[in-house]
């Protein structure tokens, strides 16, 4: 999708991808298969660009260095760095004054017995790295055995973790926001975002929030970017608790799931607002010109794309994916309506 919103500026996109037949590759010119830590294929992906992007949080932070040693990448390394490890994004966002759940820290068994009992129960147990869409997280109730907890958590390559204290929240929030090299920043509304297994299921635009904690989060939002100095789009996704207070969950610092409504729903895309921000372009208008809900189609609803393509009041997106498996987002559709 930001190679298409690419593509309607004349600008040609270079795919590095380790994977045969990547979504992105399916619709650009240039595509370089090969191994994240390749270097003489890195060599030849960055002698081919004049800017980087990435698309997912998970790439080794190591090779966005690399290639930021030939050409710019946005967002920067070190923005990848802090936002692929919740330890590093925990402390991040302490020293940026953006409140979160309270949280610890742990490197082994015991140091999760000692979170636990400055913490309590219930708590979220969370890998501090590769986790995304529930995987890497265990729930701490009130009869969890933390031997187990720990062990189910853990392997041999990854025994860092936070624990967090459970949040009472009322609904979850996210803010797409966007900033360019020059300080530019524009941010959409705040949108509900809806779970189920720990998968997101359904965005709704905008979010049923009072105006006071949607300027909250869009203020949260903008601090984060400028702090991060970020160019390029950063999705926050917070919890809005019954008072109305709202604590930040985690940074993605990419277009993002919930934020895909824009494509229908706003002149200028969440994609197309990525592409301006790390070409140097002028940032576009984040007004909508319709309320909608995007519902994500996971695992095998994606066989059932004839049906919704029939449906005048679906908008349709599919994703390439060429194996569909449980849980894994296929594609979405949009269902726009007049704005309340």
């Amino acid at each position: 999708m930001t190679a298409l919103a690419a593509a309607r500026f004349g600008y040609r996109c270079h795919v590095f991808t380790p994977e045969d037949d990547a979504p992105a590759a399916q619709v650009t010119e240039h595509c370089t298969t090969a191994d994240w830590f390749d270097h003489p294929a890195l060599d030849r992906f960055g002698a081919a660009c004049d800017v980087v992007t990435y698309e997912f949080e998970n790439i080794p932070a190591g090779v966005a260095e690399y290639v930021a040693q030939q050409v710019p990448v946005f967002p920067d390394a070190s923005v990848l760095a802090t936002c692929q490890d919740r330890i590093a994004e925990k402390r991040f966002l302490a020293a940026t004054d953006a409140p979160t759940a309270r949280w610890q820290s742990i490197a082994n068994e015991a140091g999760l017995v000692r979170a636990v009992a400055s913490i309590g129960r219930p708590a979220v147990l969370k890998s501090a790295r590769l986790g995304y869409d529930g995987k890497g997280q265990t729930a701490i109730g009130a009869d969890t055995t933390l031997s187990h907890a720990w062990s189910e958590m853990t392997d041999e390559a990854e025994t860092a973790a936070v624990l967090e204290a459970w949040v009472d929240f009322t609904l979850e929030i996210s803010v797409i926001v966007a900033r360019s090299e020059a300080g530019e920043i524009a941010t959409y509304v705040p949108v509900e975002n809806q779970h189920e297994d720990h998968i997101l299921r359904r965005t709704i635009a905008p979010a049923a929030i009072a105006p006071d904690v949607a300027a909250k989060a869009d203020d949260l939002a903008r601090r984060i970017a400028v702090k991060l100095d970020l160019v390029g789009v950063l999705a926050v996704e917070m919890f809005v608790q019954s008072d109305g207070h709202v604590l930040i969950n985690e940074l993605a610092p990419r277009p993002h799931n919930s934020g895909h409504w824009t494509i229908d729903a706003c002149t200028c895309s969440q994609f197309e607002q990525c592409v301006r921000a790390i070409a140097g372009l002028p940032l576009g208008p984040t007004d909508r010109h319709a309320d909608a809900v995007m519902e994500n189609l996971l695992g095998s609803e994606v066989e059932h794309w004839q049906e919704l393509a029939a449906d005048p009041q679906a908008r349709l997106h599919l994703y390439g994916k060429r194996e569909a498996r449980p849980g894994r987002k296929m594609g979405h559709v949009t269902r726009l309506s007049p704005m309340r």
